[in-house]
């Protein structure tokens, strides 16, 4: 059987492991002598390791400047940093934190060199294209979730009646450098934990079935997906003392940036995007609510053409088998393992329904109205998908 022809973006400068912390003065003392350095408005900007950070960078000559983000950046956000900033003499940007900050650090170095908004760049205004000039970046996740340290967008959000959450992107804003130091994430709490592993779960399950995979993005997801199968509830229960399980779950997350970049996501995402923009619900929880639901959705819906979806469906069926750690007899039961799988670890680490954010019945036709899902192995109906919505209320 011969191979599909396929494209693939490129990847950061990539060092994984822990302790690789220690290798950042260095890495930014390569791009000048001043950095602005984008964290989160508290977890690691309190912590010891920002302390040996900021220590170290002052030993070496380089000069910090510093801004704090949070929950998910908006376009305002942006503007105002970068205003602050231009001309600052900025030789990198260095995002250390989880996707939010990712996102932030990514879309301020894409603008630091250009002139006015933001907005006008987003995708989903699309009145301007960005000529791909950026200030150096260097991404550094403390949560195992989104994979930003490996792709080229940058989601920003307006959040609101009339809010969007939509992407700055271009090829060139990859970062230059993904640090990837498992430690960091030894302080995320069980709830960010959960909501983080399901977000990097779902970006590799959906990516693996996706119309647009290839033999590369299918060897990389089926990798991660097994990582998620030996980290996640690990993680989730001890994340504190157990290591091994962050590195598990860091390696997932980072291979699941990767293969959406270059596979495309599906219709958990698809929603994600338009709940985000409407309500104040964190992207990796809308991710880790829909999962189940939306997986057993498209599954009902390849069976009925059965033959014509036999690869999607054994696919489906592997990662069943996989992620509960058991054989399965043929691709129905793998496929009934798999949901079974995601109910459960939905259900033991409590994420919230819908609701919990506001969201109410009455809110299903504007959500259906900017919701899709293109890259899913079978296209779902306005019906089906809310049915998804439906059964996480």
């Amino acid at each position: 059987m011969s191979i599909a022809d396929f494209t693939f973006a490129r990847l950061p400068e990539i060092h994984f492991g822990p302790g690789k912390l220690s290798l950042l003065p260095r890495l930014i003392a390569r791009y000048g002598t001043s950095v602005l350095l984008v964290t989160g408005s508290a977890s690691f900007a309190r912590s010891a390791s920002y302390a040996r950070l900021t220590g170290e960078l002052a030993r070496s000559g380089i000069r910090l400047l510093h801004c704090s983000v949070a929950g998910e950046p908006s376009p305002g956000f942006v503007d105002a940093t970068v205003a602050r900033h231009r001309g600052a003499g900025i030789g990198c940007v260095a995002g250390i934190g989880g996707g939010s900050v990712l996102d932030a650090g990514k879309a301020i170095a894409a603008m630091l060199p250009q002139e006015g908004s933001v907005e006008p760049f987003l995708e989903c205004v699309d009145t301007r294209k960005h000529d791909g000039r950026k200030v150096p970046y260097i991404a550094v996740p403390t949560s195992a979730g989104t994979g930003a340290e490996a792709t080229k967008n940058a989601v920003l959000s307006s959040i609101g009646p009339d809010g969007y959450k939509s992407s700055l992107r271009h090829d060139n804003f990859v970062p230059d450098v993904a640090l990837v130091d498992p430690e960091l994430a030894l302080s995320c709490p069980p709830d960010v934990t959960a909501a983080c592993g399901l977000d990097a779960l779902t970006q590799l399950l959906e990516a693996y079935v996706s119309n647009k995979a290839s033999p590369m993005t299918d060897a990389l997801a089926l990798d991660g997906l097994g990582h998620v199968a030996a980290g996640f509830l690990r993680a989730y229960e001890n994340g504190g003392g157990d290591l091994a399980a962050r590195g598990h779950m860091a390696y997932a997350a980072l291979l699941s940036g990767v293969v959406l970049a270059n596979a495309g996501l599906g219709v958990v995402h698809g929603f994600a995007g338009p709940i985000g923009g409407f309500f104040p619900m964190p992207h990796g929880v809308v991710c880790g609510t829909l999962l189940g639901a939306a997986t057993r959705l498209n599954i009902e819906a390849l069976r009925r053409d059965a033959a014509g979806h036999r690869v999607a469906l054994e696919k489906y069926a592997r990662a069943g088998a996989l992620l509960a750690g058991e054989p399965a007899a043929g691709t129905d039961a793998g496929c009934d393992l798999l949901v079974r799988t995601l109910d459960r670890w939905i259900a033991a680490t409590g994420i919230a329904r819908l609701s919990a954010y506001g969201v109410t019945r009455d809110d299903f036709p504007r959500l259906l109205d900017r919701a899709n899902n293109k890259n899913s192995p079978v296209t779902l109906d306005r019906e089906e998908m809310q049915a998804i919505l439906a059964a996480r209320l």
